[in-house]
């Protein structure tokens, strides 16, 4: 499957075939297309991060348990959402992958209407992670195209300065400060102030709480 395929997925993992080819079948038989793993260090070699869907896995598997399972793909940077089945969970277990971003925990021999509540719930948790990483890149992309001095005019814009008052900050005269504005709302794909507030609210503390530099350099 390559990342071309928009169809959201069920990536089911469990050591036990009989298990796997009875929730295959009972989640296909649900409307779900089904890829299908016994072996988590083979899943993992095999996964392709950019399909969309959720995971499914079991906790207790020879070479990699499900919460290690968890643990490699979250280092990886895949968020991809996971709903874990288990025979032998407890409260702990569940509690560490529910911290770590687990779906929800279910119980074998697990009911087919909850597994395919859980995998329709996984996968719209999934869709919603992947429409903000794009809008999030959008942003990004647009940031980026902005020169050093339109960043620090957007700093101060987002900061509730006008633009005598940028002017006076960065030592620079009232209609270049004008000029720079105009520009940054362009790139940023924004009519107002208000726009350009919510956008970089979406930002990174690192970038949305960057603080303006003031300067008497006059451009």
């Amino acid at each position: 499957m390559n990342a071309n395929n928009t169809e959201p997925t069920v990536f089911l993992v469990d050591d036990d075939a009989s298990v796997v080819s009875a929730l295959s079948r009972g989640l296909a038989a649900n409307g779900f297309n089904v890829r299908s793993w016994t072996d988590a260090v083979t899943f993992l070699r095999e996964h392709d991060p950019t399909v969309p869907g959720c995971l499914i896995t079991d906790v207790a598997m020879p070479s990699l348990n499900g919460l290690e399972l968890q643990s490699e793909l979250s280092d990886s940077g895949c968020t991809r959402p996971i709903v874990f089945i288990t025979g032998r969970g407890d409260i702990p277990m569940s509690v560490r992958a529910m911290r770590a971003g687990a779906v929800t925990f279910l119980p074998k021999p697990v009911a087919m209407a909850d597994l395919a509540a859980a995998a329709r719930e996984a996968i719209a948790k999934d869709a919603a992670l992947r429409e903000s990483c794009k809008r999030r890149a959008t942003i990004d992309g647009r940031l980026n195209a902005l020169t050093p001095r339109e960043r620090e005019v957007l700093m101060h814009v987002v900061n509730g300065k006008m633009n005598k008052q940028i002017a006076a900050s960065l030592g620079a005269a009232e209609k270049t400060v004008k000029v720079h504005r105009g520009r940054l709302m362009r790139k940023m794909h924004v009519r107002s102030v208000a726009e350009l507030v919510l956008i970089t609210a979406q930002l990174p503390a690192s970038v949305s709480q960057e603080q303006p530099r003031s300067e008497t350099k006059v451009q």
